[in-house]
């Protein structure tokens, strides 16, 4: 099951092709490929659009 707000992770290395045909390729032991397509490197996960939060912020705390 994947998660689609979440990236699929893939043992590397790891060659994708991307729906224009290019290929994409990744070296690296342990990938993190983005399901959701809002990653600023896709097709690789960068969470560059995910939420930064504390995780000891207190509810209603705006620093975080």
């Amino acid at each position: 099951m994947v998660d689609p707000e979440g990236p699929l992770l893939l043992e590397g290395p790891v060659e994708i092709e991307l729906p224009d045909g290019s290929t994409a390729c990744s070296d690296r032991f342990m990938v993190a490929v983005c399901t959701c397509r809002r990653s600023r490197r896709y097709p690789w996960c960068d969470t560059s659009h995910r939420r930064r939060t504390r995780p000891d912020a207190a509810p209603g705390d705006r620093t975080a």
